[in-house]
């Protein structure tokens, strides 16, 4: 919901980053990590991932929700079709680049959660020495030598798939209650950037980010086209689309087979509808 109304067109694990869907860009991780399938829930505009499912860079198999059952009652639904344990959970709307592969190897039968490192006292959750989780939504479970917040990535072994609820989240519904109980919650830092789609102006920084980290002060797709007198800044525009007018687009996003019409400043342009997103971050996504 905070990402409408772009989300009204594309579920958020669809919506273009960079060059591509977000989702494209986490299997893509997936593969580089030797994952070589994965389970993908689906809810809002299930439709819409059909054409993705045979083009990404690992094979998808699509379990819909008609009711949505949350990041621990999603897995514990597709639970016969997972393999053995340990089983990643990924959130479809997190930018982030997380050690797999280093996930996969600390994972034990319990829950292993992929943290950025902070202060001591600051982000999501607190860490003790030994890198467990001692602070979680306002609870205190021990002492505190860091900080950190949850990327939304984690890593569940056989005994933390067992406790799995029908409904609910891998925080409130696992991991809270097993500190509770004296339980121990694992994590593994990530120390580069962390970002989630977020609202409009979020996910424009995003895309701003994305060519910031290429050098680039704009991309267009090889089938967009775009108008003779339109200087693109700080812009992307998607596969398909056009630019017509004349003049600057300025910290855009032009999805592809949209249309859009410089000039412009501070938008993200979809087939149907021109978002303005002002405060979408600073020129080039620094």
């Amino acid at each position: 919901t905070r990402l409408r109304p772009l989300t009204e067109e594309l579920p958020k694990p669809l919506v273009p980053l960079g060059d591509r869907p977000l989702l494209a860009s986490i299997a893509e991780q997936l593969a580089a990590a030797g994952h070589r399938e994965a389970l993908l829930n689906t809810h809002w505009l299930p439709e819409a991932f059909a054409p993705w499912v045979d083009r990404l860079a690992v094979p998808l198999h699509a379990v819909h929700e008609p009711v949505i059952r949350g990041t621990a009652g999603g897995v514990s639904g597709a639970r016969a079709l997972l393999g053995e344990p340990p089983i990643l959970v990924y959130n479809g709307d997190v930018v982030v680049q997380p050690p797999l592969v280093e996930l996969a190897a600390a994972a034990d039968d319990g829950l292993t959660l992929v943290v950025v490192p902070r202060p001591r006292g600051t982000g999501t959750v607190g860490l003790d020495a030994d890198r467990c989780v001692v602070r979680l939504r306002g609870e205190t479970f021990g002492e505190e030598a860091s900080g950190g917040d949850y990327v939304g990535v984690a890593a569940l072994g056989a005994r933390a798939l067992a406790s799995l609820p029908e409904t609910g989240c891998l925080v409130g519904d696992v991991a809270l209650p097993w500190l509770r109980r004296g339980g121990r919650v694992r994590a593994v830092l990530h120390h580069g950037a962390f970002a989630d789609a977020g609202t409009p102006p979020d996910y424009l920084a995003q895309n701003l980010a994305w060519l910031a980290r290429r050098g680039a002060r704009a991309w267009a797709a090889p089938t967009a086209r775009v108008s003779a007198a339109v200087r693109l800044v700080d812009s992307l525009v998607g596969d398909g689309a056009v630019v017509e007018g004349s003049g600057a687009l300025t910290r855009c996003v032009v999805w592809p087979g949209a249309t859009a019409r410089a000039p412009l400043a501070d938008a993200i342009v979809t087939p149907r509808r021109v978002v303005r997103a002002p405060g979408g971050g600073p020129p080039n996504g620094g």
